[in-house]
């Protein structure tokens, strides 16, 4: 089986307990004998698959009661949502942070599969690859994205 194969199993199975509950606690070594792979693809899988711009807060207690925990993140209202998502971008982001970002907010119904995949071409390497501050440029859109969209909940 492949290491995408892998985490990609890990994260469905994850994210299907965290459909019918608000968080999920495992331990890293029972996840990995489950599925048959090394603890550090747990990791891996957690690190970038749960992350806040996708929705999600993991916290960790290593030793030997130790145990991950991630926590779908619920809001009040669409604007403290995307506030949180802004936060959550910082100075600099890649084009697979701002693609993972980007399918976060449709499946959240904020945005429609194309304007998601209009800004996405937008935020893509081909386009801002040619700036120096790639990374940089891309943040600063994102949040600027994210902004506008907060100020659609007031229209």
């Amino acid at each position: 089986m492949s290491n995408r194969n892998t985490s990609d199993l890990i994260e469905a199975y994850l994210k299907k307990i965290l459909a019918g509950n608000d968080q999920v606690e495992i331990r890293r070594s029972e996840m990995a004998e489950l599925f048959q792979c090394v603890p550090s693809q747990i990791n891996y899988v957690i690190n970038t698959r749960f992350t806040t711009q996708q929705g999600y807060q993991v916290e960790s207690k290593r030793g030997g009661g130790g145990y991950i925990r991630i926590v779908k993140l619920r809001f009040s209202d669409q604007r403290s949502y995307l506030k949180q998502l802004k936060r959550a971008v910082g100075k600099m982001m890649t084009a697979k942070e701002a693609q993972l970002l980007l399918q976060q907010l449709y499946e959240e119904q904020l945005i429609t599969k194309r304007e998601g995949n209009l800004f996405l071409a937008t935020l893509s390497p081909q386009v801002l690859g040619i700036f120096q501050e790639e990374n940089y440029l891309r943040a600063h859109l994102m949040q600027a994205f994210l902004e506008r969209l907060s100020y659609e909940d007031e229209e």
